[in-house]
């Protein structure tokens, strides 16, 4: 891996950061979920890269509790769902996918509570934050139609600057 390639990985997870913070006051209105199924799209197995850094940045500023083990299979798995279907071209299709995931997301999060307090434990979180996992969902679908296309195309652009794409 070439030094522009490290930087553009430090780059683009800043930004995972920076975004997020910048929307905190927000209830789960976020554009991580939008990014990482735009990074998996433009630079395919390398997005794994840029979540393993998000996912540092996000411990070394908020600590290394609970919370933040969900940070290691979350994105994660929102990567190799986009990989997977990497293939479909519909934005609706995108945008069901992107607000399923928000949906879910706290049914997901909700794993490291159940298996360290209990299943009645994880099952409270989550049921507790259905109503932000609501919004968390219409927000990234709503996301996703609108700016899935322009960040594809704007990131799909550093494709030419750097090697950080499947080939």
């Amino acid at each position: 891996m070439k030094v522009k390639d490290i930087t553009l990985i430090g780059l683009l997870a800043a930004v995972l950061l920076i975004l997020q913070v910048a929307l905190g006051p927000l209830p789960n209105i976020e554009v991580v979920s939008l990014l990482v199924i735009v990074y998996a799209m433009v630079f395919g197995k390398r997005v794994f890269y840029i979540l393993a850094v998000f996912a540092v940045l996000e411990g070394l500023i908020y600590g290394f509790g609970i919370w933040w083990i969900m940070y290691l299979y979350v994105w994660p798995l929102l990567a190799v769902l986009t990989l997977l279907l990497n293939k479909t071209e519909s934005v609706w299709i995108w945008a069901v996918i992107s607000g399923g995931f928000g949906l879910a997301f706290g049914a997901l999060c909700a794993i490291p509570y159940a298996v360290g307090g209990g299943l009645a434990a994880g099952i409270s979180w989550w049921i507790s934050g259905i109503p932000f996992d609501v919004i968390h969902g219409v927000s990234n679908f709503i996301l996703v139609l609108i700016l899935l296309k322009p960040l594809k195309k704007l990131l799909g652009r550093l494709k030419g600057y750097c090697s950080l794409r499947d080939q």
